[in-house]
């Protein structure tokens, strides 16, 4: 509770320094996204991961620094789904929390709307990961280690186009630059990757 405290009181902050200037052109919106997500494995040598299907649904505040740029903060819900095998089994990885990426984005207009593409960083925090078929908890504390990390940090991309009537569509890619393990993290390492295909609204 007290960390998502803390990543709650971090975004109210980045708001608050972005609306000082009273001038600043701020715009909200909804969108949803659908994921195709797995994991990069180091000295995991008889583990694999492979894509799966899941959604993505949140919003996002879009601050127009300059006609060409513009910050934007988002807040998703997200549901991730990934096929890991070790050796001859297989299991279905699922995963839902919530990610509040803060995006830097270029932007050019177009008569009917405009491009924009850009980088920035992710925090992410998990509600909840489990296999389906075992039914682990992995979460779950035993002599004060996790099989996994509820904390997630890294990059993401993002390009899309806007329409003049506010629709979006977009492509993100991101990639995790913290180890997901806690027990054998001293072992092995094990990042997340996420392409996403969404549509969007803005207000």
């Amino acid at each position: 509770m007290k960390k998502m405290f803390l990543v709650c009181l971090s975004v109210l902050m980045i708001t608050g320094l972005v609306t000082v200037n009273a001038q600043t052109p701020i715009f909200y919106g909804v969108k949803a996204d659908a994921n195709m997500s797995n994991f990069l494995l180091t000295d995991l040598d008889n583990q694999s991961s492979t894509m799966k299907l899941g959604p993505a649904l949140g919003g996002f505040m879009n601050i127009g620094v300059h006609q060409n740029f513009s910050i934007q903060p988002e807040v998703m819900f997200f549901y991730r789904n990934s096929k890991m095998e070790t050796g001859n089994v297989e299991d279905d990885f699922r995963q839902w929390g919530i990610q509040v990426p803060v995006y830097f984005l270029g932007q050019t207009h177009t008569g009917n709307g405009k491009f924009y593409g850009g980088v920035g960083p992710y925090l992410g925090f998990g509600f909840d990961a489990r296999y389906k078929d075992a039914d682990k908890d992995l979460y779950k504390e035993v002599n004060d280690k996790t099989d996994m990390n509820r904390w997630d940090f890294g990059l993401g991309a993002l390009v899309g186009y806007e329409f003049n009537n506010g629709v979006q569509i977009n492509a993100g890619y991101q990639i995790g630059l913290l180890d997901q393990l806690d027990a054998l993290k001293d072992d092995a390492t094990m990042r997340t990757q996420t392409v996403s295909l969404g549509i969007g609204y803005r207000f």
